[in-house]
């Protein structure tokens, strides 16, 4: 039987690959420390450890016999990388690093797929923006993800450790948002929007509303994890997005609810629309799930 271990399993994104996983009949897994996660999330077909990605005893300890590990656990949220630079650091660089690490001394181990951020494009020059843009970090968030997918491809390529690293845009859908996220105000907008009708207060819009977001549903990243797992490249990083755009604005009104404006948060993209050529040429993904097919279960 194949062996995945999926770290930050509990959380919005990591679940959904965990899930994908056990449905293929893998044994699973997921190692969390619950910060950010939701025990809830876990299948009860995959084996859980609580613990931290910092933990290299715990992270050789559980990488062993694993034939794949995707390593999705951070401190995933822009703003807050601006108040606790350090922390976020020690579990988005640190933790990556730990992971290789322990991945080198996992003997069945045939690949790695590190989950990484296009918030290192920053406000590209060009879009759909390919994955040979400039990047331009606009906070410790965006420099940490880069610098952590950078460690994993140099480490891997030193270490004999296969490594593929997902660069993704703005993923949203079911569990992303929950009331025990301590980062829960900086969400994915679709999530927060969600939450916010379902609670019945207006939506709120930072800025003029005009920036434009690529959104893509969560079970589709985890497709794409699959195929990088799969798939024969290594040492490549891809674009997972949903290779289109839309503004913020027109994002709420097919919310069809009330709605107010609040101040432009600093260290945000103006614009994020994938290129996804290079993943759709190389590993045969593309995302199926519509915009308007995604909404109906959005958070």
């Amino acid at each position: 039987m194949t062996t995945a271990v999926v770290t930050g399993g509990a959380g919005f994104i990591g679940s959904h690959v965990a899930d994908l996983l056990v449905a293929r009949g893998w044994d699973v897994i997921v190692l969390d420390d619950l910060s950010t996660g939701d025990r809830s999330n876990v299948s009860a077909q995959a084996r859980f450890v609580e613990g931290s990605v910092t933990n290299l005893t715990l992270l050789r300890e559980t990488f062993a016999g694993a034939d794949y590990v995707f390593h999705l656990a951070a401190l995933a949220r822009i703003q807050p990388s601006f108040d606790d630079p350090v922390g976020h650091e020690e579990v988005n660089v640190v933790g990556t690093i730990r992971c290789l690490e322990a991945a080198r001394d996992a003997a069945r181990l045939r690949k790695v797929v590190v989950s990484a951020s296009s918030a290192c494009y920053g406000t590209p020059d060009l879009v759909p923006t390919p994955e040979t843009a400039a990047i331009r970090c606009l906070s410790p968030y965006a420099l940490q993800k880069y610098a952590a997918e950078q460690h994993a491809l140099i480490l891997g390529e030193r270490y004999g450790v296969p490594v593929v690293a997902l660069r993704y845009f703005n993923v949203y859908g079911p569990r992303s948002f929950s009331p025990r996220n301590p980062y829960n105000a900086y969400t994915s907008v679709v999530g927060i929007f969600a939450n916010q009708k379902l609670a019945g207060t207006p939506l709120t819009i930072t800025g003029d509303g005009e920036q434009q977001r690529d959104l893509v549903h969560a079970q589709d990243v985890a497709a794409a994890n699959l195929a990088a797992a799969l798939g024969e490249p290594s040492g490549t990083v891809y674009n997972v997005g949903g290779g289109s755009t839309i503004t913020i604005n027109a994002l709420a009104a097919l919310f069809d609810h009330p709605h107010t404006f609040v101040a432009e948060r600093r260290g945000e993209a103006r614009v994020t629309w994938a290129c996804i050529d290079r993943i759709r040429a190389e590993l045969g993904w593309a995302p199926a799930i519509d915009l308007r097919r995604g909404l109906e279960n959005a958070c």
